[in-house]
Parts: structure tokens; sequence; C-alpha cells
């Protein structure tokens, strides 16, 4: 690869699968991917979605720090609207000071749920229009000097942990250009105006403290196996996992039933948001990698490794390692 690979962590619940071990499946790969030279992990924030653990971001990344040793782990991202600044300083403040030199720490603006969880998370369907205010009331905090008179987040001041902003959108890269910020695009789920918004955040940047010239990640899905028939399979099973999620409200439907939903005019949004996936044996993963990496304008790729059970998606891990040329611990 010509470009760093780190990974998505998207702590899914497999079917017939408890939350328990779906974070024991984050441990070991988290463990696998320090072992194998992926440059990071990061966990989304998503909330009242019965596939995916990762809700209380930070408490899960403070799980896999404690049983790691030097990989990078972060927030990819905290749905910032959802919280106060001061929290998430103090959260990741913590971490920081626990795990130094190793969090990340993403931001989003989207609520990452539904519209009842939303008002059950007590956020005010306005907050996102204060994102880019919350964004900076953060970094004062973890940076200094705050700029919230007489107040300070402890742990946090000092601990200068890196900020990232994610989007799907233009105003996310025009948020991250005018605040030179990293940008990560969500193009795993989102990839309709990547290369649009990577052009944008290239062209308006302004270098800050935290970085002098832009840095681009972008997320693609990945199903390596060790037969491109047993990879195919996967990202099927992935996709009427998704179906389930999306249209079942709260039921799972049978294999048959999902894919005649995936085969008519509704299924086809769950495709769209699939369309950068590499599927395959590993040198096929591969060549389809190079060419996104081009295409997106990418200086990272992480990856959500797409399959519904733990060690098919530890396989694929390995195996994008293998071919990629990753260098261990």
């Amino acid at each position: 690869m010509t470009v760093p690979l780190s990974i998505l962590d998207l702590a899914t619940i497999g079917k017939g699968q408890t939350a328990a071990e779906s974070f024991a499946g984050s441990v070991a790969m988290a463990q696998l991917a320090e072992k194998l030279g992926y440059r990071r992990v990061w966990y989304a924030e998503h909330h009242n979605m019965s596939s995916i653990a990762s809700s209380a971001t930070s408490v899960l990344i403070a799980h896999v720090a404690a049983h790691t040793q030097s990989i990078r782990l972060g927030a990819g991202g905290v749905m910032l609207p959802n919280h106060s600044p001061l929290t998430i300083a103090e959260q990741f403040g913590t971490l920081e000071t626990l795990h130094p030199g190793r969090i990340d720490l993403g931001l989003g603006r989207a609520p990452g749920s539904d519209q009842n969880t939303m008002r059950a998370l007590r956020r005010d369907p306005h907050s996102a229009d204060t994102f880019p205010q919350d964004v900076l009331e953060l970094q004062g905090y973890l940076t200094g000097p705050t700029r919230v008179q007489g107040v300070e987040a402890t742990p946090g001041r000092g601990t200068n942990v890196p900020l990232y902003i994610l989007g799907s959108s233009l105003f996310g890269a025009r948020l991250a250009a005018q605040l030179g910020l990293p940008y990560a695009f969500a193009s795993h789920f989102a990839p309709n105006a990547l290369q649009d918004a990577v052009a944008v955040y290239r062209r308006e940047f302004k270098p800050s403290e935290q970085l002098s010239a832009p840095y681009v990640i972008a997320g693609v899905n990945v199903v390596a196996a060790d037969a491109a028939s047993d990879a195919q399979e996967m990202l099927r099973a992935t996709m009427r996992a998704r179906v389930s999620l999306f249209f079942g409200g709260g039921r799972q439907f049978t294999d048959d039933e999902a894919d005649m939903i995936l085969d008519s005019p509704q299924g086809q949004h769950v495709s769209q948001m699939m369309k950068y996936s590499a599927v395959g044996t590993p040198d096929v993963v591969l060549e389809y990698l190079d060419g996104f990496a081009r295409h997106a304008d990418a200086d990272e790729l992480i990856v959500a490794h797409q399959s519904t059970g733990t060690a098919e998606r530890l396989r694929s891990v390995e195996l994008l390692a293998e071919v990629a040329g990753l260098v261990g611990v």
C-alpha cells in the first residue's frame, strides 16, 4: 500500500452473539491490528442499534487500550451535539493521561440515532447548529487557553488530544479546512460526495498548530477471504444484516426475505451505501484499495472489515495486512 491502513471497528453484535462477546472481538481485533502494523483503530458512536455495541465510545476505547500496548485508538467518531464539550474533553483527557500518545478524537455532528433516540439522549434538535463553536470550545479545553472563562478540563488541559473532523458532505470539509484539522470522510457508508468534499478541503485548508498541511482519511469496506466465493457470501450476509437493521423494526428477516428487499428499489439504498467495497481474495482487495486511495486522494485509508462473524473479520484483517506488506511489532 502507498498509504497507511487503519481500522474502523463497528463493534458488531452478530446473530446469536452478546455485547460482551462483541467487546471480546474488539479487543482481539485491536491486538491483531497492533501486531500486524495497522496505524489506528477507531470506534463510532451509535445509539439504539441492536447490532452495534460502541454506544459508550470512550468506555470501549479505555477497555481496548488496557489490553493493547502501542496502537493508536480513538473515536470515529464522537457525535459532539449529543454531549457537552467539557464532558468529552474530560473523557478523552482521561484517556490520554492513562494512555499517553495513543488517543485520537474524531468529531461528527450527526445524532448517530433516530429522532426518538435523540430525544432520549436529551439532545436539542438544534444542537448541531453550534457544532463549529462546540469544536472550538472542546479544543480550548484540551490545548488551552480555555474559551469559557474560569472553566478548565481536568484531566484534559494540556493533553493536546488530536482532533479530526468527520463528515460526509461539504460542510465538514469546509470546517476541517477552516480549522486546520485532519478530515475523515465516511465513504464506507455515505459515498456520494467523497471527491467533491476532499477537493474542497484541500483547496480551502488553512494550516494550524495541530496540522501544517491537509490530511485526508477515507473510509472503505473490506471483505478479504481465502476464496473469492467466501468473500462474496460474507458481503451478502453483511448486507442482509443491514436490511434487518434499517427495515426490520426490531425483527430479523430470514435470508430469503432480506434478499427480496435487497433486490427491490428500497434495497438499492443498502447497495449504494456499500459502493466503496473491496471484496475477494487478498490480491483483488489490494488492487481495489490502491485504486480507491487514488480516487479519494487520501493520505490514509480506514477500513471497515465487514462480516457477521468475529473469526471471519479477524481473518480479513490478517489477509489484508499480509498482502499490503504492513510491518507490525
